[in-house]
């Protein structure tokens, strides 16, 4: 018996150490997926990348809990995209020192909307604030979001700055490539009238010279009578041929869409993660879909 206390010691206090390890382990916060997408790259295994925002909630306006705000409020860095996305960073208070607004190097390129408001399920009523927030859909654009996050990972010695370097230059490559395969892809897509589900894709069709109007239906349900009202109202407007669905909508919807003459293409704006897909993954679907538009 009296052999086993001072093992039983032992295994208490190497218990111990591993939570202090784990505890000690550095976090960084990115307010959407992309950011969070980014982070890992670049920081490696030397760091936790947490983006808390649950799958069934929109990052733009989700309410972090006391927990959650605990959490990002003691974490090593916190990732803003900036250009009014993420509105509950404004109502949270925050440690300046751990703040990096990614897109604060290139606000000269924000594109100005309309202000809209209207409401996203138990959301409130809330306004998109006449900017345009979805960056990280241009590559030219998420690639100096990307600068920024190397930035402020080596300025905070989460990482060592060579590895950071190296995995900056991969990723900027990675970017880049994806960024001339959507050019050459979508070239012939000029004369395409493209309808969104939601206003997502300002910088995505700025960058590559496409025109697409949005509407302002809830993601991932079926439309309602009053939202094919609308639908059919634009479509008939702007002669559109492919509705962009921000998410996969129930069983039905693309045939109703093909009942307005419209063809269907789901386009995650990456805000969220799809499952068992990358940042590069669900981008390169999508220009694949729409270069098959191209050729029809």
């Amino acid at each position: 018996m009296h052999a086993l206390k001072p093992f039983l010691a032992v295994c208490f206090a190497l218990v111990a150490s591993s939570a202090v390890i784990a505890q000690d382990r550095p976090r960084v916060v990115a307010v959407n997926y992309a950011l969070q997408y980014f982070a890992e790259r670049l920081v490696g295994d030397d760091a936790d990348v947490v983006f808390p925002v649950p799958a069934d909630q929109d990052p733009s306006f989700w309410r972090p809990s006391i927990a959650d705000i605990s959490m990002i409020q003691s974490s090593d860095l916190i990732l803003l995209n900036g250009a009014g996305f993420a509105t509950w960073v404004d109502r949270v208070s925050l440690p300046r020192s751990k703040l990096v607004n990614t897109s604060a190097a290139i606000e000269d390129q924000f594109i100005v909307t309309q202000s809209i408001t209207h409401s996203h399920g138990d959301g409130g009523e809330h306004s998109h604030e006449g900017l345009a927030s979805y960056v990280w859909l241009d590559p030219a654009l998420a690639i100096a979001q990307a600068e920024e996050i190397a930035a402020a990972i080596t300025a905070r010695n989460l990482a060592s700055t060579d590895e950071v370097e190296t995995r900056l230059e991969m990723l900027r490559t990675d970017l880049e490539d994806l960024d001339a395969d959507a050019r050459s892809a979508l070239a012939d897509l000029q004369n395409v009238t493209f309808i969104a589900t939601h206003p997502r894709y300002e910088y995505f069709a700025n960058r590559y010279g496409l025109s697409v109007r949005s509407l302002e239906w809830e993601a991932g349900i079926m439309p309602t009578e009053a939202d094919l009202t609308q639908l059919r109202a634009l479509a008939e407007e702007t002669q559109a041929q492919v509705l962009i669905w921000e998410a996969m909508p129930p069983a039905g919807a693309f045939e109703v869409a093909a009942a307005v003459g419209l063809q269907s293409i789901v386009f995650s704006p990456l805000a969220h993660g799809a499952e068992g897909q990358t940042f590069l993954d669900t981008y390169a679907d999508v220009i694949s879909a729409m270069a098959e538009i191209g050729t029809q």
